[in-house]
């Protein structure tokens, strides 16, 4: 499934380049994501954890940074993990890049996801609103983090997939009664 998503952050290209480029200083900023270690330069561990109501999941993987263009402020990442207890796995390839603005920085992104298991199962159809709500909270928290503010607190360390899924749906809702209207 191809998702798209952008956001813009009030600092100049290169300080959100720097920041971006900065595994350690910006996976906290990911709602869910814990870096568990560095590798190398193009290459960390991590987890992220999913809770859907009372289910949880926690998927342990890899990230490797595949492409990287300094002057085109262009990221490549390719994503791999597996759910702890064998429900599921997910993969990932995800193409970044900035667009300079009036004293802020367009940030989009093309992302490319697989899922499999339990995981497949429970986001089917809500995959879309669900990455739109995250970017959204992943942006407000790169933002304060550039900014030296305190971070915005979501659900702690980890996604509530079935509160933003509530809202997606929500949002998929009232965007059908919207497009009657007009």
């Amino acid at each position: 499934m191809l998702i798209e998503n952008e956001f813009t952050v009030a600092a100049p290209i290169e300080g959100v380049w720097a920041t971006l480029l900065d595994v350690e200083r910006v996976a906290p900023c990911m709602p869910g994501a814990e870096l568990t270690e560095t590798v190398d330069e193009r290459n960390w561990k991590g987890k992220v954890t999913i809770k859907f109501g009372p289910v949880g999941l926690s998927f342990a993987g890899t990230v490797e940074m595949t492409a990287r263009d300094d002057a085109a402020h262009r990221v490549e990442l390719v994503a791999k993990g597996m759910e702890a207890k064998g429900k599921g796995a997910a993969s990932a390839t995800i193409t970044s890049w900035l667009e300079p603005g009036d004293g802020a920085t367009t940030v989009k992104m093309q992302a490319d996801i697989t899922m499999t298991g339990a995981v497949a199962q429970l986001s089917r159809g809500l995959l879309p609103d669900v990455s739109k709500r995250l970017t959204a909270e992943f942006a407000d928290r790169l933002q304060a983090t550039m900014s030296g503010g305190p971070m915005p607190t979501g659900d702690g360390n980890s996604i509530n997939a079935l509160g933003l899924g509530v809202k997606a749906v929500g949002g998929a809702i009232a965007g059908v009664f919207r497009k009657k209207d007009d």
